[in-house]
């Protein structure tokens, strides 16, 4: 398997990075006059924690995991983006995806010229190892995986899992935005075995934390060093640190939620198998259903007038006639099915 450093690209591995005053010093008392920052308006005068340092130990208190593997982003986006800046030379090199799957991968891939080779899954929504193997070539980077995936919403055998991480000659990004909901383990008690793998993680979904644009990406030391090179300065503002440590304090009231949430999804997932609309809802073992439906545009324009939004994915791969519908708390999915129970009687 090719190293961290046989991946990286030539001109990252050569590249001098931006030393920020925060860099030069990072201790808290002492008189500031090192980074033109304004004396007045504390605390939000003072330029954040380039590191996040106060954040990222009480995160590997939680996951059981040193700070030293941690690195966090302006959502998980950031990481995905700086996995290609890092390691796919624009125009030449090429990354491997499943299809279908969250949409990101090949906008980030788009965004950096980066050819994306996408492996359908099985009609069961499984993955293709040997297909997925059969992809690459010798530019191949990266392999993004995601499990529990989107929309699909199940999650892969760890075998499989497993078997890609043996054979792949690349990074592995295994994104686990859904695993708080899914009865399978998180991949991170393996990161000590795979220097390529990268998890990605986020506070957007179990935490209850989408508009304070956090997530998280675990890896190897190397991977990390590599990702504080290029990203910019600053990346996670105060505001954003000071909230996620104030609701990181709230473990148990995620706990709490994610329960409510998989009770809502067993009452929605029999409450849907009543329309005769309905041809087929998916295991999920994230936040949401696909539902397979007669007519799918019809019934997301009906809801979208009834003030219900859900997403409409009957145009992916694999997902003909379907939607995707999160879990909402017990008064929207009332108003779902209200909205629905109307859609049946018109």
């Amino acid at each position: 398997m090719k190293t961290i450093e046989q991946l990286i690209r030539p001109n990252i591995k050569s590249l001098r990075p931006y030393s920020s005053a925060r860099d030069e010093f990072s201790g808290e008392q002492a008189i500031f006059l090192d980074a033109n920052e304004n004396p007045f308006n504390k605390p939000y005068n003072r330029y954040p924690d380039p590191y996040q340092r106060k954040l990222k130990k009480k995160i590997g208190e939680l996951k059981d995991i040193e700070a030293e593997h941690i690195f966090l982003g302006n959502g998980s986006d950031e990481a995905i983006d700086l996995t290609f800046r890092s390691f796919c030379e624009p125009g030449i090199d090429n990354v491997i995806s499943i299809d279908p799957t969250y949409g990101m991968y090949q906008v980030a891939a788009d965004i950096n010229n980066i050819e994306i080779r996408k492996v359908k899954l099985t009609k069961e929504f499984q993955l293709d190892v040997d297909g997925l193997l059969a992809a690459a070539d010798q530019n191949s980077k990266i392999l993004f995986i995601c499990s529990p995936n989107n929309p699909t919403g199940n999650c892969f055998p760890a075998t499989d899992i497993l078997s890609l991480l043996d054979k792949f000659n690349g990074i592995v990004v295994l994104d686990e935005a859904y695993i708080d909901f899914a009865p399978e383990k998180s991949f991170l008690p393996h990161l000590a075995k795979y220097p390529n793998l990268i998890i990605l993680q986020t506070f957007s979904k179990a935490w209850g934390m989408a508009g304070i644009r956090l997530g998280m990406a675990f890896t190897s030391p190397e991977i990390i060093h590599i990702f504080n090179h290029i990203k910019y300065p600053y990346n996670i503002n105060i505001l954003t640190q000071q909230t996620a440590l104030q609701l990181l304090e709230k473990a148990d009231d995620k706990n709490t939620w994610v329960q409510e949430l998989l009770r809502q999804k067993e009452q929605m997932s029999l409450k849907m198998k009543q329309y005769p609309f309905i041809q087929k809802i998916f295991p999920s073992d994230a936040n949401y259903l696909l539902i397979k439906t007669t007519a799918p545009k019809e019934i997301y324009n009906f809801l979208v007038d009834q003030g219900v939004i859900v997403r409409d994915r009957s145009t992916v791969s694999l997902c003909e006639g379907c939607l995707r519908v999160t879990i909402g708390s017990k008064e929207e999915n009332n108003a779902l099915y209200a909205a629905l129970d109307q859609y049946q009687n018109k």
